[in-house]
């Protein structure tokens, strides 16, 4: 895809000069001197020294984070050497399959940590690992990951890298600082579809790319049924107390890499953020738990749905869209608008103009159902053509177990890896840049620069065989 003229797209722009000077954007830039200074190298296209026996450590083993022991486990030249969980029950049972998997050859000197909050502190001294996988609540994300950088170790971190942007500067300098990766565990952007469409846009097939829609749209209100362990214990009280999108990186993380950005091409410029009333956990709280019941006694702060536009650098839009509460089927609303055609998913479809060849004459039809057969058969990404087989059986219809693996083979070959720790950040940032735009009755917010400027030089992640 060749290069936007970048003034004369910002010529043709709603958003003028003036905007972006306003007031309100460097009121909410969160950002001063000491925060934008560098400490160290930058982490865009960095390549690690290759890692040929990877030592993993696991923090969080309750749902997530077991899945990624169990497929990394799998892999030639890793060795699990660390878990920790508050629980012992859940410590006990990933050691135990580790070991299965490792059949007395690998993985048979896993020290477990479980019992105390900072126990996963312990195991970072201890166990000294190259890489931390950490799958716990958001609030722990952070901390975490700056720790296990600091230790020495790789971090992995779950979604969202973390909750403010304070949080994310931190993440930043210390990974420049250590020269550690800091990734994201992005895996929709290993799902098969939007691999397809990241090709196709690679390709140029539908244009130059101006418009993206992005959604998580999942009612997870059966998750409040976890009162004293798992995902709803600790996510119900960040329903209770923010408003804003909090979970905006599934869908937003494929269109940003269509675009390109934060890679040489373009970046987040700013966003405007609304929220509905928040009606659907009251009333479900309400139907279901008894009146003293503790989900009662939370005021529901967070809209049902949450609605977001991001402007870009060179003044492309992005919609972004979040509901975990209301009756609907589940949708990550994949779309990617360019001049000369659209992808769009959930239902998967295609249109170019002119038609596709052999499927349809014109723009005013989808490719969609039995058809889209023929355009998988021709643009599937070459990186899923030869990892499905190896992946399909793990998590998400395999993309979770594409995601490790090409941790792994990253790793190992001391390559870099496909979504960078500035990606993280800048993907993770809509939250808490959108609660504040609700917060000002949908204030323009700017984003932060987490590269410093250095993404216009940063490589576009290219189709990876």
């Amino acid at each position: 895809m060749k290069s936007i003229d970048r003034r004369k797209f910002i010529k043709t722009t709603s958003l003028t000069g003036a905007a972006l000077a306003a007031g309100s954007l460097i009121s909410s830039c969160h950002e001063n001197e000491s925060i934008l200074a560098s400490e160290g190298t930058y982490m865009g296209d960095f390549a690690a020294p290759k890692i040929s026996n990877i030592r993993a450590a696991f923090i969080g083993v309750g749902n997530r984070g077991g899945d990624h022991l169990s497929f990394l486990a799998k892999l030639p030249g890793t060795e699990v050497v660390g878990i920790s969980d508050l629980y012992e029950d859940h410590v006990m049972k990933w050691k135990a399959k580790a070991e299965e998997i490792g059949l007395g050859t690998r993985h048979n000197k896993i020290v477990g940590y479980f019992g105390d909050e900072q126990k996963w502190k312990l195991m970072l001294e201890e166990q000294k690992p190259d890489v931390v996988f950490i799958a716990t609540n958001w609030n722990n994300h952070a901390p975490m990951a700056i720790e296990a950088m600091n230790q020495g170790a790789h971090a992995f971190v779950e979604v969202p890298i973390a909750v403010t942007i304070e949080e994310m500067w931190d993440i930043v300098n210390t990974s420049e600082k250590t020269k550690k990766h800091c990734m994201m565990l992005e895996n929709v952007n290993y799902a098969r579809d939007e691999l397809m469409f990241l090709n196709m846009c690679r390709q140029g097939l539908i244009g130059e790319l101006l418009h993206a829609e992005a959604a998580y749209i999942h009612e997870l209100r059966w998750q409040m049924n976890d009162e004293e362990r798992g995902t709803g214990f600790w996510r119900t009280h960040h329903y209770a107390k923010r408003n804003g999108n909090l979970y905006p990186t599934h869908g937003l993380g494929p269109v940003a890499q269509y675009m390109n950005l934060g890679r040489g091409d373009d970046t987040f410029k700013s966003i405007v953020s609304f929220s509905t009333p928040s009606i659907g956990r009251v009333d479900y709280a309400k139907k279901n738990y008894a009146a003293d019941h503790k989900w009662n006694a939370l005021d529901f702060k967070g809209g049902d749905l949450n609605t977001s536009i991001i402007k870009t650098d060179i003044g492309r839009t992005i919609m972004i869209q979040w509901d975990e509460t209301s009756p609907r089927p589940y949708s990550r609303h994949n779309l990617i608008q360019g001049s000369k055609g659209t992808l769009a998913g959930f239902p998967t479809r295609v249109a170019l103009e002119g038609g596709v060849e052999g499927l349809t004459d014109n723009h005013h039809r989808w490719v969609q159902g039995e058809k889209l057969e023929a355009l998988y058969e021709k643009y599937d990404h070459p990186m899923y053509k030869r990892l499905n087989d190896k992946t399909k059986d793990s998590g998400h219809g395999g993309m979770d177990g594409m995601m490790v693996y090409r941790i792994v083979e990253c790793l190992q070959k001391g390559l870099p890896l496909d979504q960078n720790v500035y990606e993280g950040c800048l993907w993770s940032a809509v939250a808490p840049l959108s609660e504040q735009s609700v917060a000002e009755g949908g204030a323009v917010q700017k984003f932060p620069d987490f590269t410093r400027g250095n993404w216009k030089t940063t490589q576009a992640l290219g189709i990876i065989s």
